[in-house]
């Protein structure tokens, strides 16, 4: 049967801890392994993550505008109002048929809210809806399209 306390590492797993400043003898005396002068060399010694030498570090050598961050960019809102007012019944409404009519500027995100009252079908491709807006749209005979975010149309 076997013991735990039997149990030993394999040869060559395990060293022996190495002694600093124990004397030249040793082969880690006099500096200990530090080299020779600096910060470094000194105790308590600690720098911090970004610490490039003294040179101006990457953090602050970028420039700190002209960046878009993915999480910032927000969808442009269109409310059912607006619809109505400048389309025609049974149109296909895309984001780009609103960039066209002037109604959003860019097309990225497009989200559709129920403001307004909406009596004319249509076919409506977003990529978000307000609860509101779906149930105005489908009551009116309207049609919903999700768009997926990552898809172009």
């Amino acid at each position: 049967m076997m013991k735990l306390e039997l149990i030993k590492p394999p040869a060559g797993a395990t060293h022996k801890k190495q002694r600093v400043g124990r004397g030249t003898g040793s082969g880690r005396g006099r500096t200990s392994g530090r080299g020779h002068k600096g910060h470094k060399a000194r105790k308590g010694f600690s720098h911090s993550f970004n610490f490039e030498g003294g040179q101006m570090p990457l953090a602050r050598r970028v420039p700190k505008f002209g960046f878009t961050h993915i999480k910032s960019i927000y969808p442009e809102i269109v409310n059912l109002d607006k619809i109505e007012k400048n389309f025609e019944e049974n149109t296909v409404i895309t984001p780009d048929v609103l960039k066209a009519k002037g109604v959003i500027k860019k097309t990225a995100l497009v989200k559709i809210l129920g403001k307004g009252e909406i009596k004319k079908k249509f076919e409506i491709h977003a990529h978000m809806f307000s609860d509101t807006a779906k149930q105005k749209i489908e009551k009116a005979g309207g049609q919903l399209i999700n768009i997926k975010q990552g898809e172009k149309k």
